[in-house]
């Protein structure tokens, strides 16, 4: 059985721009995702079936001149269940247009719950076990860090902008620059 790399290829972009669209906010864009990860899955169904052959109906042909019967089902189930989906998908959207005028999925708040629950449980712990300053810090990552945090502490670099503070001219209280 040989199968045509232009096939793999096209599954492949299909399946890979598929993931990527239903990473997206906006439902419009799932959906096209969506779409996009079923045929390219429909393809490698085909892929799989191997060469054509003769209907797998048993009494017409050799067992060995028959197509395989279980990858076209599987395919057709596929199609099926990618237009339901699409279809229940768009129809999640109007009404979500309707209601908000905009088809972002929003957040669901009792998993940013469960986050800062875990979050907190974290830090409890870590709190629990105390250790020297010196093996705390390998440890742990500080994101606000800049490349001159010593001189911020001394005041010389901006915290905000990471970049050696500007001299601002001073005003008087009449508003006059010294």
């Amino acid at each position: 059985m040989t199968s045509s790399f232009a096939l793999l290829l096209l599954a492949a972009v299909l399946i890979a721009v598929g993931v990527y669209l239903i990473l997206e906010r906006s439902l419009s864009r799932i959906v096209l995702g969506l779409a996009n990860l079923t045929n390219g899955m429909n393809i490698l169904f085909l892929i799989a079936g191997g060469g054509a052959g003769a209907a797998p109906i048993v009494g017409d042909s050799p067992a060995n001149e028959m197509a395989d019967p279980l990858a076209q089902a599987m395919m057709l189930t596929a199609i099926v269940i990618g237009l339901a989906t699409t279809g229940f998908l768009l129809a999640m959207g109007y009404r979500s247009w309707q209601l908000n005028g905009n088809d972002e999925v929003q957040d669901d708040l009792e998993d940013r719950r469960i986050t800062r629950r875990v979050e907190r449980e974290r830090l409890d712990a870590r709190v629990e076990q105390l250790m020297p300053i010196e093996q705390d810090a390998e440890t742990t990552h500080d994101e606000t860090e800049g490349e001159r945090e010593d001189n911020e502490l001394l005041g010389s670099i901006d915290p905000i902008l990471d970049r050696p503070r500007e001299q601002y001219p001073t005003k008087d209280s009449w508003g006059v620059r010294r």
